[in-house]
């Protein structure tokens, strides 16, 4: 549900608290440096990869001072951790499609368009995640974000009478999207397109039979 996953949006709300101490400064001089430099990282990220990273590289690439970079950020973590930070800070919200199964693809296909983008920005920023220690804590509060906010999917599914009341979200949104990053991400094969819609129908069918039930 990185990075474009699932439903970034080009207008953000106040930056979110950041655990890693970087701190986004809205406006002015300050925004659009943070823009050159974030647009740099992600850009050198793709491009060469985690190793490639550094202060220099992309204090050059983005045409910011070193001084200013390494002042900001300080490190290779640091840059990670605001182009996630950056992603979770949107105003993203799950669609209303008027049922379960609706709601789940429409989210899978966020997913699937996300995992296979050109450039691989999502995945790129997940090969970080286990090299950056900074970059893994930043990638896990994005899914803990992301998983949050599509709760309402749940429960509106439960107030519709589509499943059980006692069903957990968490479980039943982490096997509607796991296939996909199986597929994607951990075997690295092509997935059919109809992926994203047969792992929610699947999902939904077993949560309507309680599967995700409390146990």
């Amino acid at each position: 549900m990185p990075p474009r996953h699932p439903g970034t949006a080009p207008d953000d709300p106040p930056p979110l608290p950041d655990p890693s101490g970087v701190r986004a400064r809205p406006g002015g001089r300050s925004a659009r440096i943070r823009a050159l430099v974030l647009a740099a990282v992600r850009a050198d990220l793709v491009e060469h990869g985690y190793d490639s990273l550094t202060i220099d590289t992309i204090a050059v690439r983005s045409g910011v001072h070193r001084t200013t970079v390494y002042r900001r950020w300080r490190d290779v973590g640091g840059l990670l951790t605001d182009v996630l930070a950056e992603a979770t800070a949107n105003i993203w919200q799950p669609p209303d499609t008027g049922t379960l199964e609706g709601d789940l693809s429409a989210i899978n296909r966020e997913i699937y368009a996300a995992l296979t983008a050109d450039p691989p920005i999502t995945t790129a920023l997940i090969a970080a995640s286990f090299r950056s220690p900074d970059a893994a804590r930043a990638l896990q509060a994005f899914w803990t974000d992301r998983y949050t906010r599509c709760r309402p999917v749940v429960d509106r599914a439960i107030v519709r009478a589509e499943i059980p009341a006692d069903t957990d979200p968490h479980r039943l949104l982490i096997a509607a999207t796991a296939p996909l990053y199986h597929q994607l991400i951990l075997l690295r094969t092509p997935a059919s397109q109809a992926l994203p819609d047969q792992a929610a129908h699947d999902a939904a069918a077993a949560a309507t039979a309680g599967a995700f039930t409390s146990q």
